[in-house]
């Protein structure tokens, strides 16, 4: 019964955030076309950013509260998950094509993005005990800004992009947005309240299963709330792929875990030092850029991600979850 109240608790704190970060987007989005912002605009700020609220809220709460390990840890989780997981899943319906216009762009930016955050982690190792700091969450989250104004330019200049296309499709009357400016104030004010207390519940709530388990924080960063705020794109990609829309998962993937790096990651090394287990340096982070690595080759020789790949795909992440959960130490040696 110890640790039932707490899971239960961190579990109940993953769904609120999923539901208000939906909510908060799904306000502030009604709000801004009421003012004439062009959908551009309002995909390339209210819905880039407020798709990713969910990981931004754990990870600087985390580190607000003196536990940064949970958002490094739930970074680089995310992302292993969002490869491994929400490709491998919906590849077991229907194969995943890698020849969509934009997909290779932004293939290449997520592994540059992968690159650079390793590069300054190991930075850190040397020279700031081990914790990414301020001046490199700014370079982090100066990357997502660069990121969205070359979007801007590409969708000025006509360019066929997956990830454009998914931030600039909301709009009126679709998606369930509201229509009545105090239903929409409702929504973001309602989403806002909802994010901040989803990631007080997790936070906490993880803090107390890892001091239970005699585990770190980034072991749960790691797992239970890796998945948890990756299940979005999971189940997203897994029922586009049921209804014959497999080609959503790679544009859905790539986008997040662009946004997982620099937005999340720079947002939370910006709110304060954000601790690196030695574990991360020596087993996860490579794991990160094998699984990004053997998505660039797909995407690299235009081959679609079939039935047997997601196999693939899925066992391993089986297996890394396997190896997370009865071996937290792995990796802890070495570098």
């Amino acid at each position: 019964m110890g640790l039932l109240l707490p899971v239960f608790l961190l579990v109940l704190g993953l769904v609120i955030l999923i539901i208000a970060g939906d909510i908060m987007v799904r306000g502030a989005a009604a709000l801004a076309r009421h003012w004439g912002v062009p959908a551009l605009i309002v995909g390339l700020t209210i819905v880039a950013f407020g798709t990713s609220a969910p990981e931004m809220v754990v990870s600087v709460q985390a580190v607000l509260q003196g536990t940064g390990e949970l958002a490094a840890g739930n970074v680089i989780g995310s992302n292993i998950a969002n490869v491994l997981l929400a490709l491998g899943l919906p590849a077991l319906i229907l194969a995943i094509p890698t020849n969509i216009a934009g997909v290779g762009r932004n293939s290449f930016v997520c592994l540059l993005a992968t690159v650079l955050f390793m590069a300054l982690a190991f930075v850190s190792k040397f020279t700031n005990g081990s914790a990414l700091v301020m001046w490199q969450g700014a370079i982090l989250f100066g990357g997502i800004i660069a990121y969205l104004l070359w979007m801007f330019s590409l969708a000025k200049a006509g360019a066929e992009d997956p990830i454009l296309a998914e931030m600039t499709e909301i709009d009126e009357g679709k998606d369930g947005l509201p229509s009545r400016m105090w239903v929409e104030l409702v929504y973001v004010i309602g989403g806002i309240i909802g994010l901040v207390v989803g990631g007080a519940l997790i936070v906490n709530n993880a803090t107390t299963i890892a001091t239970a388990m005699n585990v770190s924080e980034t072991i749960i960063g790691l797992t239970i709330v890796a998945i948890g705020t990756s299940l979005p794109e999971i189940a997203t990609v897994v029922v586009a792929s049921y209804r014959g829309h497999s080609e959503v998962a790679l544009g859905n993937v790539l986008g997040s875990n662009v946004f997982n790096t620099f937005a999340v990651m720079g947002a939370a090394a910006l709110a304060g030092p954000v601790p690196i287990e030695s574990r991360l340096y020596n087993f996860d982070m490579w794991v990160m850029l094998i699984s990004m690595l053997a998505l660039l080759m797909f995407v690299m020789t235009r081959k679609p991600i079939g039935r047997k790949t997601g196999v693939i795909f899925v066992s391993a992440y089986l297996v890394y979850m396997l190896a997370t959960a009865f071996m937290p130490g792995l990796g802890q040696g070495g570098i």
